[in-house]
């Protein structure tokens, strides 16, 4: 991904709720060609910037712009460069699918001649060509995240927003939710997402954003988010029998051990001396390693340590 111009540039973001300031002087902006994803803890402001980005609410101060236009001042050509998918599929029931995506295509001036080959193509790579003439009453919960996400694709935006895109879903339809927006972004789409799963923003995006209490904790990749957390390190090892833990634990560079049945998780004050330690004490015990790995710290860490003492 080569950074660009910026597709979404938000400054000094405010809004407030009677005496609750929901988004405080918010800051940052998203690159073109990028997937930025947005966390933040129940309560923390997400959903309220999210709405302000997209139009939905006014702010009470700063200023958005999208792909370059004032979302206050210039609202419909900012929308049109953004297409919507909610967390909660809102399609209408008692139309098919193919009706669905119809009336999408209106919405957005998609000529018909045209939106009849984008509805087939987009229903044909989610997996429901098939049911494109059956009511989406009959969908499953997944089919209609699909159904949803291939209505706000319809007229090709560059820019696409998506609120939990893949929560609650089956592995089939997460799997083809996660390689369209792989292939759109691919192609040159930005994407915002908001997720609370750390696993697929930790895939997904090229960097993550984090809001506490109205205001942006963090901005960076995943990669040096993670690099930023202090701790102990860890060392998971394997061994082809039972150990003695106790005294694995009384060696040089090794601060505690926990596990049983030859799997150990190490904690190690010093990682180099705690590996050496290890590999003497197999020795000394008759036993193989199976298995050493000295994993990185997650994006849960990250987050939980960010966000510590939130709702």
């Amino acid at each position: 991904m080569t950074a660009g111009p910026t597709a979404i540039d938000v400054r000094d973001l405010t809004k407030r709720f009677g005496d609750t300031v929901a988004v405080d002087r918010v800051s940052f902006d998203v690159r073109r060609g990028e997937i930025f994803g947005f966390l933040g803890p129940n309560g923390a402001g997400k959903t309220t910037t999210v709405r302000m980005l997209t139009g939905i609410i006014r702010p009470d101060a700063g200023l958005v712009r999208v792909m370059g236009y004032d979302i206050a001042r210039d609202p419909v050509p900012a929308k049109q460069q953004m297409g919507v998918v909610p967390e909660t599929a809102n399609a209408y029931l008692d139309l098919s699918g193919r009706q669905n995506m119809l009336l999408a295509a209106d919405l957005y001036g998609v000529p018909r001649t045209r939106a009849e080959g984008r509805i087939a193509e987009t229903l044909a790579e989610l997996g429901l060509l098939d049911r494109q003439d059956h009511r989406v009453h009959g969908y499953s919960k997944g089919m209609r995240q699909r159904l949803i996400l291939g209505m706000a694709l319809l007229h090709e935006p560059p820019l696409l927003f998506l609120d939990e895109p893949t929560s609650g879903l089956d592995v089939q339809s997460t799997h083809l939710i996660i390689t369209m927006l792989q292939r759109l972004n691919e192609a040159g789409t930005t994407i915002f997402l908001t997720t609370h799963n750390m696993d697929e923003a930790n895939r997904l995006c090229h960097r993550v954003g984090i809001i506490r209490r109205g205001r942006i904790a963090a901005i960076d990749t995943p990669e040096r988010l993670k690099r930023t957390i202090d701790r102990i390190a860890v060392i998971l090892v394997g061994f082809d029998r039972r150990v003695d833990t106790r005294t694995l634990a009384a060696l040089p560079g090794i601060a505690g051990v926990t596990g049983t049945d030859g799997r150990c998780r190490v904690s190690a004050g010093d990682i180099d001396t705690a590996i050496q330690s290890i590999v003497s004490f197999a020795r000394s015990e008759g036993a193989r390693i199976l298995s050493l790995d000295t994993p990185a710290p997650t994006l849960d860490e990250v987050f939980l340590s960010i966000t510590a003492g939130d709702g």
